[in-house]
């Protein structure tokens, strides 16, 4: 007789007037004889049994927003626990003692650089200070090094490695600060905060005017978003913040000499701040703050195409049909970066317009029209679709002939000049006439 069968006849055979029982109470009573029975036949003794009750507990909820003692405790908690890792990261003297150690324990022969060999690392583990000590190990002097004949590693490679991790747990430690949900990520508030707080520190932004805050914040965290955030879930994991290289960018302010070249190059700088928003208020024509599609028609060289501005205005966020500044910025950043995956991924996502996750024959020749029409309009021959087709998959070399997915488009590097075609008169143009353009530039080098 099979378990089902078992509890019906045990219950069946239980004193009462069963028909007056309810159904949650006849629920109750036969998983009541379901753990009898499994008990009963699986064996377990009372000591055994005994021990899951010995299991550590493993998951703490967070307190709600109406727990504020809970709330502050924890607060608190964090907060000297943030305070004694700080403690134990090496401070500037304790850099300077070590380096003075490396210095004066190096191996000879002295080459282009001073070098040191195992023994030697190891007699300056000895004399360095007890927080030192982690960074000597057999396997960080393996990683660093770079087949000296003699088995030696470079000491400033060494000490730069120290500095490295060291300002990695000393940034990782501030941006925890303002990490209030404890759980490792930063919410758009969160680095929003970071960024204000950490203006002041930046020589390179002392000429910003404090009503630009606020703009010059939202510039920043976009970048930050738009690269680490692809599935906008609204946070960043701190990990990948400081693996992204960002964070670099932004603190490379702090160089009071930084040149030209590079402030315009970096997308954290005063100067590149200004002019993306310096070209969204020149857009913003009737000055509402906010931009109308016939207004972002004008960006870049105002040559993109209308289908492809429809698809902005139908996918992304808008406010009574128009973009605020938040949306541009996302825009921008793929426009200006669409070598990159998650410009590819945001472009993509506008070019599938039948939302397949890919793009086949129709969505290619429905943009492509646009270009074609905008050709016709400017007094140029229209170039057949047919050939432009068959070039767009000859360069992305898709695994299914008939459709482009958007790894594809990532695994062949033509993603910007794909996207080019379809979506910018002058991008196509660009493309069309890559090898006079060529021609061109080598003649003007050998003038």
């Amino acid at each position: 007789m099979d378990l089902k069968s078992q509890l019906k006849a045990a219950i069946d055979k239980n004193p009462g007037p069963s028909k007056d029982k309810t159904e949650q109470e006849k629920k109750d009573e036969e998983n009541k004889l379901f753990h009898e029975f499994y008990n009963k036949w699986k064996g377990e003794s009372e000591k055994t049994t005994k021990s899951y009750k010995q299991i550590p507990r493993f998951y703490y909820r967070l307190p709600n927003d109406d727990e504020v003692l809970l709330q502050k405790l924890r607060e608190e908690s964090r907060a000297v626990f943030l305070q004694r890792k700080s403690r134990e990261l090496l401070d500037n003297e304790e850099l300077q003692n070590l380096w003075m150690l490396l210095d004066k324990h190096h191996t000879p022969p002295v080459g282009e650089e001073q070098m040191i060999n195992y023994k030697d690392f190891l007699i300056v583990k000895d004399k360095a200070s007890d927080k030192c000590k982690p960074f000597f190990t057999p396997l960080i002097f393996a990683k660093l090094n770079q087949r000296d004949p003699l088995g030696r590693i470079s000491i400033l490679q060494f000490f730069n490695y120290v500095m490295r991790k060291v300002w990695l747990h000393q940034t990782r430690i501030g941006l925890s600060l303002y990490d209030v949900a404890g759980q490792g990520y930063l919410r758009e508030s969160d680095l929003e905060n970071y960024i204000l707080e950490l203006i002041p520190t930046l020589p390179q932004l002392d000429g910003l005017e404090r009503s630009f805050y606020s703009f010059y914040v939202c510039t920043g965290v976009r970048k930050f978003f738009f690269f680490l955030d692809p599935l906008r879930t609204g946070k960043i994991r701190i990990l990948d913040i400081l693996a992204c290289g960002f964070l670099d960018d932004l603190l490379e302010l702090r160089d009071e000499e930084l040149s030209k070249e590079s402030q315009e190059a970096n997308w954290f700088s005063a100067p590149s701040a200004l002019r993306v928003y310096g070209q969204y208020l020149n857009l913003d024509k009737d000055h509402n703050g906010m931009l109308s599609k016939e207004e972002l028609a004008r960006y870049g060289t105002g040559t993109l195409t209308e289908v492809f501005l429809d698809r902005v205005f139908q996918e992304c966020l808008t406010y009574d049909g128009e973009m605020d500044y938040k949306t541009y910025l996302d825009f921008v950043l793929a426009m200006e970066n669409r070598k990159e995956a998650s410009a590819l991924q945001y472009l993509f996502k506008l070019l599938d317009v039948q939302n397949r996750g890919y793009l086949n024959v129709f969505a290619l020749n429905y943009f492509f029209r646009s270009i074609q029409d905008m050709m016709k309009r400017h007094g140029q021959e229209p170039v057949s679709f047919a050939d432009v087709k068959d070039e767009i998959f000859d360069m992305v070399k898709p695994e299914d002939p008939l459709k482009i997915t958007l790894q594809d488009l990532i695994n062949s590097g033509q993603g910007e000049t794909v996207t080019n075609i379809l979506i910018d008169l002058n991008g196509f143009w660009t493309y069309e006439n890559r090898e006079v353009l060529v021609v061109d530039s080598n003649v003007e080098e050998e003038v």
